[in-house]
């Protein structure tokens, strides 16, 4: 796997406005936030995207989504959030790392895009 922008963040080589870290995964503050609050939660795993995730990587990814709800939660969002993972160029995915977007502050509109 390449070394992504996520890694360095990881080991500390490039800074970034963290809101969440533990054994497992790390959250921070988007850089081009699209909504009022937008989070990105990032396994410490290197995964590349969802498409890649195995089935020995069942309890990350629910590890994943339950940090970004208590992210969520810490951050106020009570009236509602949005949680997305893209995946591959044709989905949006512009890192290739895993991750998990949490977006709020607003409301949100339908269809995303």
């Amino acid at each position: 796997m390449a070394d992504t922008i996520f890694r360095k963040i990881i080991d500390g080589e490039v800074p970034a406005d963290v809101v969440h870290e533990d054994d497992r995964c790390l959250a921070f503050r988007d850089v081009s936030p699209q909504a009022p609050v937008h989070v990105l939660v990032i396994p410490r795993k290197e995964i590349v995207s969802l498409a890649h995730a195995e089935a020995e990587d069942e309890s990350l990814l629910g590890h994943l989504l339950l940090t970004a709800k208590k992210v969520a939660a810490d951050l106020g969002l009570d009236d509602g959030f949005r949680i997305v993972a893209n995946s591959g160029p044709d989905g949006g995915q512009s890192v290739d790392h895993l991750h998990v977007h949490v977006l709020g502050g607003r409301k949100l509109g339908w269809p995303p895009g």
